[in-house]
């Protein structure tokens, strides 16, 4: 990770981490860069860029601010509007631009935004660029050969445009539509829209599939994106599912490239069920490539234990769907994901999305003529405690070494029965402390016993 960007784009507080200013000097470098690019491969066209935003307050800010630099660097601005972050994803790889960008915070709280880039594959950003822009920033690039102090201006036709392009939202909206293998009548869904980008979306997608849709939080007003709402508050479409008596129920996070399932009893379905049920299914019609879904370190035991029963191999790479992804594309695999619900089916998508995952679920469910409780029986999931300590440091943290000793015991006393993980958010200033064990309360105790010394050693911000 770099000095701005995570795991999943620059991120931070809007106008306090992550300001207007930085906005309108990433919108530079990228019209900067992809004209310079096409003027060395012989070019005159204009970059064009692809731009989403999800519904924060701080969207629209950004937004303009993104336009202005990149029309400043002579480059063409299409926008999308409100969308999802895996639509610009596809149409910056279907409709031939250079670059996509999507201004998103993805499932953190309204205050805060996010800038992420996408390449014109429709995959994120490679490191190569980021560290380029990052080197702008800090007023330090050298590219193409030669020190940059300041970028050049476009003038008179040069000037890039704005130009509205909802209809590339639309034909992504088609494209969902296509990928649905059977009809839905008959069946009611819940959809969780987390007053995100999904809200205009995702029940176009099942109503013209033939769903009854039962819609919450779809109302966005700037400020409640992912409040009591959405996969990071799965209890509220829990609850919905079983009052209005509904067959499963989908939640999305703030950019809908995330989706957790409720089945048909209430009860919450993680992307370690997703990744089981599609894994198990891929096999059974001999089309999971290599035989093998890729994980994060974080998904659970009981997960691979129930792979190595279907006799399905798995990777385990850092969290993060980016490294899942590099992972899928190298080693061509086809299903992987996190256990957050970013899942990655790569025949369809560059990325993890959402609405494509619960389509996906559903396909299933017709298929076997299942019900979503029946399709996740055969994966025990082990009892797990996660907590999250905001730091002033994250790597200091981490390094300490009586840190490193209260891991090493924990390691010790959970031998074979379980498991402990101690990493640093890629988009957040936390630590997350995670334990598997035979029992909540070891999970607690242990979690409890690293997390106590964290805050002991000073490294915890209360």
């Amino acid at each position: 990770m770099g000095k701005y960007f995570g795991t999943d784009g620059f991120r931070g507080e809007a106008n306090v981490v992550l300001t207007a200013d930085h906005a309108f000097q990433v919108g530079r470098f990228l019209g900067w860069y992809y004209g310079e690019l096409k003027h060395q491969a012989g070019s005159e066209e204009p970059p064009r860029v692809v731009i989403g935003k999800d519904t924060r307050r701080s969207s629209y800010m950004f937004e303009y601010s993104l336009v202005g630099g990149l029309v400043a660097s002579g480059a063409d601005a299409y926008l999308l509007h409100v969308t999802t972050t895996p639509s610009v994803a596809y149409v910056t790889r279907t409709e031939g631009f250079d670059c996509g960008i999507m201004i998103s915070a993805s499932h953190n709280p309204y205050y805060d935004n996010g800038i992420k880039l996408i390449n014109g594959n429709g995959e994120k950003m490679e490191e190569s660029v980021i560290c380029l822009i990052e080197a702008y920033l800090d007023g330090k690039l050298e590219a193409f050969g030669r020190q940059w102090q300041e970028l050049p201006l476009a003038k008179r036709y040069h000037i890039g445009r704005t130009v509205d392009h909802v209809a590339g939202r639309n034909r992504y909206i088609g494209y969902l539509i296509g990928l649905g293998m059977y009809s839905f009548k008959g069946m009611k869904i819940g959809l969780d829209c987390a007053n995100g980008s999904s809200w205009n979306i995702a029940k176009s997608v099942f109503d013209a599939l033939g769903a009854k849709t039962y819609v919450i939080n779809a109302e966005p007003d700037g400020y409640n994106i992912n409040a009591n709402a959405g996969s990071t508050h799965i209890e509220v479409l829990q609850k919905f599912v079983v009052e209005h008596g509904l067959d499963v129920g989908f939640a999305y996070d703030g950019d809908a490239d995330r989706c957790l399932c409720v089945d048909e009893k209430g009860n919450a379905v993680s992307g370690d069920h997703i990744l089981y049920i599609c894994g198990k299914y891929l096999k059974e019609q001999g089309k999971l490539m290599h035989n093998t879904v890729v994980t994060t370190v974080m998904s659970n035991f009981g997960l691979y234990k129930a792979f190595d029963e279907l006799g399905i191999d798995y990777a385990k790479t850092a969290v993060g769907d980016k490294y899942v992804y590099e992972y899928m594309t190298t080693n061509g695999c086809r299903l992987g994901g996190e256990q957050s619900g970013h899942i990655i089916f790569s025949k369809f998508a560059c990325t993890g999305d959402g609405i494509l995952t619960s389509l996906n679920i559903m396909d299933v469910m017709m298929a076997r003529k299942k019900t979503l409780s029946q399709l996740c029986e055969g994966l025990t999931i082990y009892p797990q405690v996660l907590k999250n300590v905001l730091v002033a440091d994250k790597t200091a943290a981490q390094a300490d070494p009586d840190v490193r000793a209260a891991v090493a015991e924990v390691t010790a006393w959970l031998g074979d029965t379980g498991r402990i993980l101690v990493r640093e958010s890629g988009t957040e200033p936390k630590i997350r402390v995670m334990v598997e064990a035979q029992s909540m309360e070891v999970c607690r105790e242990y979690v409890d016993h690293v997390v106590d010394v964290i805050r002991r050693k000073g490294h915890a911000i209360d």
